[in-house]
């Protein structure tokens, strides 16, 4: 059994070192442990740091692409370089090397392809009261829209199993955090979550600028990921106030034509019927939008089968760039 830590750089020279020394050395059940960095396209001596602390795998980027990019370019070397396992975690130590044996148990026990760590953020100091409750409130957001109970959606401290990772995909260009749990709880991958620990910050969040901002970018990427996964039921709910109003609208027409009345109003019955018919095209788009993706599902298994063919060779101590 292999695993494989991976680690996103944008910039870390000056806390890469200290993350990788806090990783585990040795692990119950696991034969073989190794790492990898994903250099996204950094302007210091990130990955300096890590080959001469040992790394035996780089995936460079030319240029800055991205977490998210960069996460899903991660999962592909460690697929490559012949991982079982593969726990995901931050260049600046904000989680407990020690924890990735407990983020790792529920796999290796069959219990989960996919754990996600859950971070005590009550107990964060560094954390603002405003960011507890926002984190709070989209973890809230995200089981909604996946199904799942997973209470930390932001935690990019977690672990796949080999057949997870080559299911997974991301879309946006933000983060993969959230979007991968609503694709693995609408596609039913076993996932838990499991308490973790957390360390002092080394230094402030690079992934947004403010909180505001934070939390549109979230929202955002929640709502797309939803309306892929679950484009029907998205659509539909989108053109029920539409048709709602609109035979609202008729049926008030209809009692003034019966009074006799309804010269008047005709106004209000051109409303009622482009309302309908607003209505109809959105759900009609909804139904064309879920053939979509049924079409989506065929070439991820596709796809999934064609990453197990491919991953089937292993190799290790591998740099690519991208």
């Amino acid at each position: 059994m292999k695993l494989i830590i991976q680690i996103p750089c944008y910039n870390e020279a000056e806390t890469l070192e200290v993350a990788l020394n806090d990783l585990p050395k040795h692990i119950d059940g696991i034969d073989e442990i190794e790492y990898l960095i994903i250099n996204d396209g950094s302007k210091d001596n990130t990955v300096d740091v890590a080959r001469k602390w040992g790394v035996q795998n780089i995936v460079s980027f030319k240029q800055n692409q991205g977490l998210a990019k960069g996460f899903i370019a991660g999962l592909d070397g460690c697929l490559r370089s012949g991982a079982d396992i593969i726990v995901n975690t931050d260049a600046d130590d904000q989680y407990k090397g020690e924890d990735i044996e407990k983020i790792v148990r529920p796999i290796l026990d069959g219990e989960a392809d996919i754990v996600i760590g859950a971070r005590p953020i009550d107990d964060t100091e560094h954390f603002s009261f405003v960011k507890k409750k926002l984190q709070h409130f989209g973890s809230w957001i995200v089981r909604k829209a996946s199904s799942t109970t997973i209470p930390d959606a932001p935690s990019g401290f977690r672990a796949f199993s080999r057949e997870a990772a080559m299911k997974l995909n991301v879309v946006n260009d933000y983060t993969y955090t959230l979007e991968t749990i609503v694709q693995a709880g609408r596609e039913k991958i076993p996932m838990t979550s499991v308490p973790i620990r957390t360390n002092a910050e080394l230094r402030p969040s690079r992934l947004f600028k403010s909180i505001w901002g934070y939390v549109k970018k979230s929202m955002i990427t929640i709502l797309r990921a939803y309306v892929l996964y679950k484009p029907l039921k998205a659509f539909s709910l989108l053109c029920l106030p539409f048709l709602t109003v609109g035979m609202a609208i008729g049926v008030r027409f209809l009692w003034f034509m019966a009074h006799g009345t309804s010269g008047g109003h005709v106004q209000s019955l051109i409303l009622g019927c482009t309302l309908i018919i607003i209505g109809f095209l959105i759900f009609v788009i909804g139904v064309m939008a879920d053939t979509l993706a049924a079409n989506r599902r065929i070439l991820q298994d596709v796809q999934f089968h064609v990453k197990s063919m491919e991953y089937m060779r292993r190799a290790g101590g591998n740099q690519f760039e991208i």
